[in-house]
């Protein structure tokens, strides 16, 4: 499991493997070894044709490229100095995180990619297949925000990036938590999101922010949001 040593860093123990965005190690101590890692789904469609293609494509660029330390040695991590937040994972719970804001993961957790508008409570849901990645990827152009996001599910822990600290937004109310897209993070839980047209479509496309698209999440969980609007 990840331990926190400030807040811009963590530690963990290569142990049983340790999955991470490439140029986030800063140092380990031991015997560690890395290799090259894909997250399963990144880009299984882009050999396809026509639309299937499209969205494979858009699917091969949104995850960062990952890195997996294994061995005997404890690794810190950081990345550009930002603010980073320890997930630890409990069993039947998912964290659907995007993937400039995922820092690290345990091996061990099961990965995949899935289109912002599919992400029901309990993998897949609605607007979930190709034309729910299409009506991310329209989404995501909008608002500068992911296309898809990165879930993880199992036991063990992941470490989100924020710029400027997490917000900790409890879900389970009477009314949805709405998210400006530019400052999502990560929702964990049984949290189901959904990206709405808050403004014309003249609008939306004028202004491409946040106040023109918001996310909206219910359920029972967590979201976090980083107290800004920058990208990661």
């Amino acid at each position: 499991m990840f331990e926190q040593v400030n807040g811009k860093v963590v530690k963990v123990h290569a142990g049983q493997g340790v999955v991470a965005r490439t140029g986030a190690m800063l140092f380990y101590t031991g015997d560690v070894s890395f290799a090259p890692h894909q997250i399963p789904g990144a880009g299984q469609m882009g050999g396809m044709g026509g639309l299937m293609g499209m969205a494979g494509r858009m699917m091969a660029g949104e995850h960062e490229r990952t890195m997996l330390a294994t061995g005997n040695g404890e690794v810190h991590y950081g990345f550009a100095g930002l603010e980073t937040h320890i997930v630890h994972m409990q069993p039947g719970a998912v964290l659907r995180v995007e993937a400039s804001r995922l820092l690290a993961n345990t091996a061990q957790l099961q990965s995949s990619i899935v289109s912002v508008t599919s992400s029901g409570g309990g993998g897949g849901g609605r607007g979930g297949g190709l034309m729910g990645a299409l009506r991310g990827a329209a989404g995501g152009m909008l608002t500068g925000a992911g296309m898809f996001t990165t879930q993880l599910s199992g036991q063990g822990s992941a470490v989100l990036l924020a710029h400027g600290g997490f917000l900790e937004l409890q879900v389970g109310g009477q009314y949805p938590v709405v998210v400006d897209p530019q400052a999502f993070v990560a929702a964990y839980g049984n949290v189901q999101t959904e990206l709405k047209t808050a403004l014309s479509w003249r609008d939306a496309v004028g202004r491409g922010s946040g106040e023109a698209m918001q996310l909206h999440c219910v359920g029972q969980g967590v979201v976090y949001v980083q107290a800004s609007e920058e990208k990661l």
